[in-house]
């Protein structure tokens, strides 16, 4: 991180509007996303529902995105990275919306599975453009700090919820409603992306090279499916699932735990984020060094299970904080060091589709978590409990399932 920011000044206007295309969309889309999670009690108090179906509308985002990864990261390696990266953004404001207008549960639960297609998207699209403006040396750092925009996308959504919700549900019956409006608002950075950000250098050089014969070649989706890339394939989407578990069962019940403890959810919301924001981007920068990819992963995997009972299992409020920022630091810094590993992984010509379609199957298979968690405590686990062995399970599975590919540290992308 620190020598990120200290050749930050030396990178020229296009690196830097890329860099922060890529950070803006992914905080957007993060704030998109957690404010369902602090309003997941008043929905279901508005469409009578239990905690599985709470939970329930988690999964099918996560389900979705899996589409949106894939048709975004085709489409990025075809035709450009920041026409699917625009598209994206503009979608998931869209169903982020219209969320708020839902008449019914259907409704919702329709409205949040469309819009986990535009949350797919922008991570497909997105991290490519980025990361291949910016010099090899500063890629794990520079990912770390990207990956943690999502932290404050969530701190975003805490403190809109903790300084506007109290006052819209004095003046409104279903204020969770206005929430889901406010996601409107992403869709004005795309003005922006237009007008001031140029496409990857690496697809630019590419495209030239191989002008209209690459384009009458199969679609990028398909190749990774091919004999030399389909091992890697499987290897990053178990891994990707493994990293989607871990994530989700820290985040999606925990505003809810909070709730059910009579605190205020902002401080540890914060805490956890913070930790979340410091630990991505130190673990981006550890992993170009001695450690490597699987070394900053797996020690930061091992820290949040150690962390994990600290979390959501003690009495005491301040042992609860501490937890918060040791687990965003540990098991939310992880993913500091993945998106380099996973975009190393693949070839530029299927970067897109490559790293965009084991993200997102992964977090098809992560998003059953959030309603086995909801499911557990409907069948009498307490809450904490289930939180707790769900993130210390996939925290050793990350940990033990990254040693199985290798090592990408100092890979080119040419």
């Amino acid at each position: 991180m620190i020598q990120f920011l200290r050749e930050f000044g030396a990178l020229t206007p296009h690196q830097k509007r890329a860099f922060a295309a890529a950070f803006f969309g992914w905080m957007l889309d993060g704030f998109d996303f957690t404010i369902l999670t602090f309003v997941l009690a008043d929905i279901q108090r508005s469409f009578t529902i239990d905690n599985a179906l709470a939970g329930a509308l988690g999964t099918v985002t996560l389900m979705f995105r899996l589409i949106g990864g894939a048709a975004a990261g085709t489409a990025a390696d075809r035709w450009g990275r920041k026409l699917p990266l625009m598209l994206s953004i503009i979608w998931f404001s869209l169903f982020t919306v219209l969320s708020g207008f839902s008449t019914s549960y259907a409704m919702l639960f329709a409205c949040r599975a469309l819009f986990g297609i535009g949350m797919g998207g922008e991570w497909a699209a997105g991290m490519p453009l980025a990361l291949e403006h910016l010099p090899d040396r500063l890629r794990g750092a520079a990912a770390g700090i990207l990956q943690g925009a999502w932290a404050w996308g969530y701190i975003s959504s805490a403190l809109v919820i903790q300084t506007l919700y109290p006052v819209l549900r004095d003046g409104m019956d279903e204020a969770w409603r206005a929430m889901f409006w406010i996601g409107a608002i992403p869709a004005m950075l795309v003005l922006w992306i237009r007008s001031s950000v140029t496409e990857s250098p690496v697809w630019t050089a590419l495209d030239r090279q191989a002008g209209a014969a690459r384009r009458k070649t199969a679609v990028s989706l398909a190749r990774i499916f091919e004999r030399d890339l389909v091992a890697t394939t499987i290897h990053c989407s178990a891994l990707a699932a493994c990293f989607m578990v871990s994530y989700y069962s820290v985040t999606y019940w925990y505003a809810t735990f909070l709730q059910s403890r009579a605190l205020n959810t902002l401080p540890y919301i914060v805490a956890l984020n913070i930790g979340g924001i410091t630990g991505s981007a130190f673990w981006g920068g550890v992993s170009e060094g001695r450690l490597g990819r699987r070394g900053a992963v797996t020690a930061a995997a091992l820290l949040g299970v150690a962390c994990a009972p600290l979390y959501v299992t003690s009495a005491d409020s301040t042992l609860l904080l501490v937890g918060a920022v040791a687990v965003g630091f540990g098991a939310h810094g992880m993913w500091g060091a993945f998106p380099s590993y996973l975009t190393e992984r693949f070839p530029s010509e299927v970067r897109g589709a490559g790293a965009g379609f084991c993200y997102h199957a992964g977090a098809l298979a992560g998003s059953f978590t959030s309603f086995a968690i909801g499911h557990l405590v409907d069948d009498g686990w307490t809450l904490s409990t289930a939180m707790t062995v769900s993130i210390a399970v996939s925290g050793l599975a990350v940990s033990a399932l990254i040693w199985l590919g290798p090592e990408t540290r100092g890979r080119r992308f040419q």
